[in-house]
């Protein structure tokens, strides 16, 4: 008696190998390569969500206003909330800040 699943292909090299019997229509058209070049809609995501933000947006402002929300949140830290925040600097989970205190 035969497997009730043949097994599958080892990958794309395989397409053109001949099919399991039962597999599929023995009619049908052979696989054949499917390519989409996406870099047209790239194009007009980018141009959407620039026209979205608008001709006051200021990147570099938004950059300083993320440095000092940064700075506020770790600003104040007690001696415990400082040493875990050093040794999350030096292991390199969060970037270095100025002096190297979090309230810097």
């Amino acid at each position: 008696m035969a497997p009730q699943n043949p097994p599958l292909s080892q990958g794309p090299d395989d397409a053109d190998a001949p099919r399991p019997a039962g597999a599929g229509r023995p009619d049908g058209p052979a696989l054949v390569e499917f390519a989409i070049d996406l870099t047209a809609q790239e194009v007009q995501r980018q141009a959407q969500i620039l026209a979205a933000l608008g001709p006051d947006w200021d990147p570099m402002e938004v950059m300083r206003g993320e440095e000092a929300a940064y700075a506020l949140l770790y600003s104040g830290l007690d001696e415990e909330q400082q040493r875990v925040y050093d040794d999350l600097v030096a292991s390199g989970v969060l970037p270095r800040r100025g002096d190297d205190s979090a309230a810097a």
